[in-house]
């Protein structure tokens, strides 16, 4: 078996992406032209995690800025002119492809941002993941009354992070 690499998410992969998003996210569900829109405004930031026996993680960032969430299971329109971040909407792996695959997408983001000209990343953790994203160089960020409000719908615990780029 060949070791999982990630690639750039292709629209025949959405079914996989869903069927991933739906086992790992089951309270946090989103629909699947959500995810496409997403793939359509920023190809390079949406990857794909493939393994010998299919697509076993997925990966969604895209330019954003910074202190705003984008909503759950809504539509972007658009990306901001002005975008301040990469915001890393969702890194889903199936508990039997982890281990380090997480770290080689968001390098791959860092780089990203920084052809980009973009000097930070941003996201929100769910189900107590911040000492992972935390072990990546996220910080927590104290938040205000309307991203308090803003973070409810990701359930107890989110918490809005980011990690400076200018810093490493």
């Amino acid at each position: 078996m060949s070791k999982p690499h990630w690639r750039l998410a292709r629209t025949a992969d959405l079914v996989a992406i869903g069927a991933i998003a739906a086992r790992i996210h089951p309270d946090l569900s989103e629909r699947p032209d959500v995810f496409a829109e997403k793939m359509r405004l920023c190809p390079d930031g949406c990857r794909v995690l493939a393994a010998d026996d299919g697509i076993v993680g997925y990966g969604l960032a895209h330019p954003w800025k910074q202190h705003q969430i984008p909503p759950l299971d809504g539509f972007l329109a658009s990306l901001p002119d002005d975008a301040d971040c990469l915001y890393v909407h969702d890194v889903a792996v199936l508990p039997d492809a982890r281990g380090g695959v997480a770290r080689a997408y968001i390098a791959t983001i860092e780089q990203l941002a920084r052809s980009m000209g973009i000097a930070a990343l941003a996201l929100v953790s769910v189900y107590a993941t911040r000492p992972l994203w935390e072990r990546f160089g996220f910080r927590p960020v104290t938040t205000d009354a309307e991203l308090r409000a803003k973070l409810a719908c990701y359930g107890e615990g989110a918490t809005y992070m980011l990690r400076d780029l200018a810093a490493t």
